[in-house]
Formats: structure tokens, C-alpha cells, sequence
């Protein structure tokens, strides 16, 4: 009995070590845990859902419809007492109560309206579902920029560790040399400033750090305390993201998603036409319907020998429009209206996104540039801080002349980790507009 209760608690810390765990992502890990687990992608994946029902009730209402009815009365003041015509109580005039169960068959046979009705049904469930690709994009893009985030956060946070360690030491043997009468105060006082001001941006960075796990977990869809592990570094991704084949591909415009929605805009103003001009078409339903009433003074409907007359009877509708003082006419040049609004959104689409593919590919390629120009300057940075760290100990160089070459240097090594960050974010911009990642 005490190894069955030694096990249960062993499975029991066992089950509440794992859930506390933290989530190990890559940057493509987390791209696809994004992908499923994301508010709005989910959202728009119920939309689909929903558009997807849509479609189903548009078409269903234009196919039969049964309706069962069942109509009870209780005359409780009687006009006149029930009269017996056939002596044999079938048709009992009069009765004190009366029930009459029916059924009603309802099909329609032409509307020009239900036909532009299932198009749009159609067009409907395209729209949600280029939405729905238009928001796998938009969070993808959100992930990168996120989890890019993180990533500069963490190593800018190393990196001012490291100076600080770096400044801390300097800073004790200057004051040891300033104790010994070597050096004046002044070099320990600017030292003092250049370490003052790292600690405090190294403490601002911690928090923004942690500001950057939060937005992406609530990009991932995680609890915004999880406790997130990233397992992709900064230069990783920056040389992984370094593809310039990207930029010599030669994209048609009307493959990207936002033309696409564009376009459908436009073809729902279409099918809007067609419906304002469906409306001067006659409509054509047809009926069927069958009943049974019986009459009786008292409720003995459920008895066998309660006697039924039954009916039935069906038919064909028709209504034609005749006159309407302009108003299917007015709607239907408000409509046209509308369509050619759409026509002139779709072309300038098109001509943004022909602007928009051409700047992204400009952006990543100086992303690109840029990144070569602020590693080489961060090395010749780190040449000339420590030259003058050490022209500055053998007594050549002013605390002034090293307190700028540290700034030249901590500047260098944060123009750097931006323009890694660049490169990627830069990349996933060029990605979103392309429509190339993710395939409708």
C-alpha cells in the first residue's frame, strides 16, 4: 500500500514539474504554434466556419420546406349549437372545440435574388478565407518582429554586462592610480559617468526585455507570464535571413493577397448589380398543404372513433413587380456606383502594391548593406576603444578621449544588433507582401 502512494505522489511532482516547464521555441517553432494556437488566427479560422454555414443556409432556403402545424380552438361561448348534417358525426358545424393538424410543403421555382444569393454565398466564403490568409501573414510577420525583439533584448542585456564588467575594472585601477597621486580626479569622475549611465540602460533593457516576452506570448497565444525559451540566436536567423534570391523574384502582382481581397470587393459589387437588377424579375414559389380537422363537444381528440375530415390543396405564386416611383432603379445606379468605386480601389491595389514590393525589396537589400557596414564599423570601434584604454593607463590619453571611444564602442555594438534585427524584420516584410510563406 505504500509503493501504490509512493507512486501516486512520485507521478503527482511529477505531472506539476512538467506543467510548470518552460516552452522551448525556434523562431520557426514558434511560427507555427502561432499558426494554431493565435487569437485572431483562430478567429478567422471560425469565420471560414461560419461563411462555410452561410453558404449552406443560402442554398437551403431555396430548397422545399416542410412546416408541420397543429391548431386547437375552444369555442367557450357557442354563436350556435353543433348541427349534425350527415347523421353519422363526420361534419359537426359548430362544435365546442375543434383541432386541425396541417402540413405545408413550400418550394420555390424562380427568384433571380436566390440565384445571385448562392454566388454571393460563394464569394463570401473566398473572402473569409483570403482574411484568413491575410491574418496568417499579419501574425507571422507579428512573431518575427517579436521573437526578433526578445532576441536584441537578451543580447543587448549581455552585452551592457559585459561593459559594465569591463568599465567596473577600468574603473578600479584608475582609482587606485588616482589614490597614488598617478592621475588626476577627474579620470576616475568620467569613468564614474560613462558606468552610471550603462547600469541604467542596462537596467531600462531588463525591462523591456521582459515587455518583449510578454507581446510574444500574447502573439503566440500563451499566457502573457509564460515562461518562454528561446532557442534561435540573433546572428542565427541573421544569416539565415541573408537570401538574396528573394530579391530577383519577379511576382505577379495578382498572386499577393491583398490583391486578392481587392479583387473581391470588387466582385461583390458585381453580384450587388446583379441583385438590384434581379429584383425587377418576377418571383415563382409553389405550394402543397394537407389537414385533417375534427370536431367534438368535449376533448376526445385521442380516442379511435374521434372522426377526421381531411383537405388538401396546392398551388403556384406568382409576383410580379409593376411599379416601384423609381426606387429598384435608383438602387440599382447607386449599385453600379459602388462597382465602379471598386474597379478604381482594385487598380490603385495594384499600383500600391507594385510600389510596396518595390520599396521591401529596396529595404532588405539595404538591410542587407547595412548590416556588412555596422559589423566592420563595430570591429574598428572595438580597435580604437582599445587603443585608447590603453594610451589612457600609460598616461597618453585624456578620461575624455577614452569616455568617447566607449561610447563610440557601445553605440557600435547597438547599431549592430538593430541591424540584425533589420535584416530579419526586413525580410518578413518583403515575405508578407510578397504572399510568399504561407500559399492560399
Amino acid at each position: 500500500m505504500k509503493q501504490i502512494l509512493l507512486i501516486l505522489l512520485l507521478f503527482c511532482f511529477h505531472l506539476g514539474f512538467t506543467q510548470d516547464e518552460p516552452t522551448n521555441f525556434s523562431l520557426q517553432e514558434a511560427i507555427d504554434y502561432a499558426l494554431e494556437n493565435n487569437r485572431q488566427v483562430k478567429n478567422a479560422g471560425r469565420d471560414i466556419d461560419a461563411a462555410i454555414k452561410q453558404k449552406w443556409e443560402t442554398t437551403a432556403s431555396g430548397l422545399p420546406q416542410i412546416d408541420g402545424q397543429i391548431s386547437y380552438v375552444n369555442n367557450v361561448k357557442q354563436q350556435f349549437p353543433g348541427i349534425d348534417f350527415n347523421g353519422d358525426g363526420l361534419i359537426d358545424f359548430g362544435a365546442k372545440q375543434n383541432v386541425t393538424p396541417s402540413v405545408t410543403l413550400n418550394q420555390l421555382i424562380f427568384d433571380g435574388s436566390y440565384l445571385v444569393g448562392l454566388q454571393s454565398a460563394k464569394v463570401f466564403l473566398e473572402i473569409s478565407e483570403n482574411a484568413k490568409v491575410k491574418t496568417d501573414l499579419e501574425v507571422r510577420k507579428s512573431v518575427i518582429n517579436a521573437y526578433g525583439n526578445v532576441l536584441l533584448a537578451e543580447e543587448s542585456v549581455q552585452i551592457l554586462k559585459r561593459n559594465i564588467d569591463v568599465l567596473e575594472k577600468n574603473l578600479n585601477d584608475i582609482t587606485k592610480i588616482y589614490e597614488n597621486g598617478l592621475d588626476e580626479e577627474e579620470s576616475v569622475e568620467q569613468l564614474q559617468i560613462t558606468l552610471t549611465g550603462v547600469k541604467s540602460n542596462l537596467n531600462n533593457t531588463k525591462r523591456l526585455k521582459d515587455i518583449a516576452y510578454q507581446m510574444l506570448n500574447i502573439t503566440l497565444g500563451l499566457d502573457i507570464e509564460n515562461e518562454t525559451v528561446l532557442s534561435d540566436s540573433l546572428e542565427t536567423l541573421t544569416i539565415m535571413n541573408m537570401q538574396l534570391e528573394l530579391l530577383d523574384s519577379n511576382t505577379n502582382v495578382e498572386n499577393t493577397i491583398d490583391y486578392k481581397i481587392a479583387n473581391n470587393n470588387k466582385v461583390s459589387k458585381e453580384l450587388l448589380v446583379k441583385l438590384e437588377q434581379s429584383k425587377i424579375l418576377p418571383t415563382i414559389s409553389g405550394f402543397a398543404t394537407a389537414s385533417y380537422i375534427g370536431n367534438n363537444e368535449k376533448f376526445r381528440f385521442l380516442n379511435s372513433n374521434q372522426a377526421w375530415a381531411g383537405t388538401a390543396a396546392f398551388g403556384v405564386n406568382m409576383n410580379i413587380p409593376i411599379f416601384g416611383s423609381g426606387l429598384k432603379s435608383a438602387r440599382a445606379q447607386r449599385a453600379k456606383i459602388e462597382l465602379e468605386k471598386a474597379e478604381d480601389d482594385l487598380t490603385e491595389t495594384e499600383q500600391t502594391l507594385k510600389l510596396q514590393i518595390a520599396s521591401a525589396k529596396s529595404d532588405f537589400r539595404f538591410a542587407i548593406e547595412d548590416y556588412d557596414n555596422k559589423k566592420k564599423n563595430l570591429a574598428l570601434a572595438e580597435r580604437i576603444e582599445n587603443k585608447n584604454q590603453t594610451k589612457f593607463f600609460e598616461g597618453i590619453a585624456s578620461s575624455f578621449e577614452l569616455r568617447q571611444a566607449q561610447t563610440q564602442l557601445y553605440a557600435a555594438q547597438q547599431e549592430l544588433l538593430q541591424a540584425m534585427l533589420d535584416v530579419i524584420n526586413s525580410k518578413a516584410e518583403l515575405e508578407t507582401v510578397l504572399n510568399s510563406p504561407i500559399n492560399n
